[in-house]
């Protein structure tokens, strides 16, 4: 195979960059090591910039296609106390349906899908880069004259190639996730957070009913408790009920959340998603920094597939600093205040009482 473009990851963003490629005439080979359709761990949360970013590809009805629930606030519960804000303009939407979704839109679009194959990033020279792919067992390669590594969280595939590494940051937590039937207590449109001192949960009804569930916790906490029962002893000091099936329900986990990519791009391969660096993500923001930064690399890499020239290197590293980057500052900042429970309870204390006060990180997540 010798497509102009290999995508590896199937997520939002990769899915999303070889759709917009593929429309631009490009011939894109997408590549996920997982069967199709599966779910992850995530908030499942889209809000106002990821479906800014939606829009602006052409694809601004598929969340109504898939029958995402429209949120319009969000309840925060720590230290006995909670805060109701408002939070219209986004919707919720499970992993599942979305990833898949996209993939059939890359598809649509003239894209070539390869789940459940494994790629390496194996080589290349001045023209390509070549990955080494393992389908049931049978090795083949594909020199490509771009590779987008969208390979997700703790992504390995340009670090094995020797390009670039995302080490997680010293204390971060990891990621947990189930989706289960939800007690009725729990009312479409609303998203739950909880805040315990071992971390927190999120958790809102997707378009089937259920419930998804999603943590962030101390990884020295996960080693002594299963992270269904740590996000049950956080839900139930929210004051909130817990779901009956929370224990027996499968549940998946990740790998350390908050990391930096020692680089997005080297020559012929451009990182993006979550592989390019991440960061706990407050409600929706982890999708929209993913659908964002497709949408701003699908041009240059159309470029960099027709004529490479060094200089995409530098424009994809400012471009990436300028989308992604600066606004995980501000996630960072709540990450910060979530890891000190007494200023956690303080400020969802102050939030109960001035709910203009959280205005200025809501409006940011609003804006389309």
């Amino acid at each position: 195979m010798t497509p102009a473009v290999a995508v590896v990851g199937a997520g939002p963003a990769g899915a999303l960059a070889a759709c917009l490629l593929a429309r631009r005439g490009v011939e894109v080979l997408l590549i996920d090591r997982a069967a199709f359709p599966r779910g992850k761990v995530c908030g499942c949360c889209l809000n106002g910039r990821a479906l800014a970013a939606l829009d602006a590809a052409g694809l601004s009805d598929l969340p109504r296609r898939l029958g995402a629930v429209p949120t319009r606030e969000v309840l925060i519960a720590s230290g006995g106390r909670s805060a109701r804000l408002d939070m219209p303009g986004g919707v919720s939407v499970s992993r599942a349906a979305l990833d898949d979704a996209l993939v059939n839109e890359a598809v649509r679009a003239g894209a070539t899908f390869l789940p459940s194959a494994e790629a390496r990033l194996v080589g290349g020279g001045p023209e390509y880069r070549t990955l080494s792919l393992r389908i049931a067992g049978v090795t083949s390669l594909v020199r490509a004259s771009v590779v987008l590594a969208a390979d997700g969280l703790g992504g390995l595939l340009a670090a094995r190639g020797g390009v670039t590494h995302a080490p997680a940051e010293v204390g971060s937590r990891i990621g947990a996730g189930a989706v289960m039937d939800a007690p009725t207590f729990f009312a479409p449109g609303t998203v739950y957070m909880a805040c315990g001192p071992h971390g927190y949960t999120g958790l809102v009804r997707l378009e089937d009913g259920r419930l998804d569930v999603a943590c962030a916790l101390d990884a020295a906490a996960v080693r002594g408790e299963r992270p269904a029962a740590l996000a049950a002893t956080i839900i139930r000091a929210a004051g909130w009920p817990v779901p009956e099936a929370i224990l027996e329900v499968p549940w998946r986990g990740t790998a350390p959340l908050t990391r930096s990519a020692g680089t997005v791009a080297a020559r012929r391969l451009f990182v993006l998603g979550d592989a390019a660096g991440y960061v706990e993500p407050f409600t929706g923001e982890g999708m929209a920094w993913a659908m964002a930064s497709a949408s701003a690399l699908a041009p240059l890499a159309a470029g960099a597939s027709a004529a490479w020239h060094d200089a995409y290197i530098n424009r994809w590293k400012a471009a990436h600093r300028r989308i992604v980057t600066r606004r995980q500052t501000a996630c960072r900042v709540l990450a910060f205040a979530l890891r000190r429970p007494w200023l956690t309870a303080f400020a969802v204390r102050a939030l109960s009482l001035f709910p203009a006060l959280a205005w200025p990180v809501l409006r940011s997540l609003e804006v389309r």
